[in-house]
């Protein structure tokens, strides 16, 4: 095999070895601070829908990638058939369900872990559906994974 392609392919193997370094901070790329991700630091991100107030919460609050995550649901109202699942917001990671179990009245708790290696600045996007006054609702919350602000 001539020289330049056996550089040609050590190159392509070598950026994708590259890729996989551990993801920067916001600060450490240089991007602003996106107002409309849930910041966890601060409590739970609530959402609103047909008067139903929605919290969720992930602990660790940094949302560490390959790490076993806490998710917390909580409403103001009563509603039924929960379901919940995530997936990469800009890049498709696959569909990630959460099982939920009801902790007590408006409150519910699952576990979750997701991949990393993704890019430098990774937003998940949680899909939280249910009924509510026999209509089925469905809210959308956004997270930046590895999260250190």
């Amino acid at each position: 095999m001539p020289k330049y392609i056996r550089m040609i392919i050590i190159s392509f193997l070598l950026t994708f070895l590259v890729a996989c370094d551990k993801p920067q901070t916001q600060e450490q790329t240089n991007l602003p601070i996106d107002e409309t991700l849930c910041q966890f630091s601060a409590g739970k991100c609530y959402k609103e829908v047909a008067d139903v107030q929605v919290g969720l919460l992930i602990d660790p609050i940094n949302t560490p990638s390959e790490k076993p995550l806490m998710v917390t649901l909580n409403s103001n109202q009563a509603i039924t058939n929960i379901s919940m699942r995530i997936e990469g917001r800009d890049m498709f990671m696959g569909i990630i369900p959460v099982s939920l179990t009801k902790i007590q009245n408006n409150l519910y708790q699952g576990q979750l872990i997701f991949g990393s290696c993704s890019s430098n600045y990774m937003v998940w996007r949680v899909f939280v559906s249910f009924d509510y006054q026999q209509q089925s609702r469905t809210l959308i919350y956004d997270f930046l994974a590895d999260n250190d602000n």
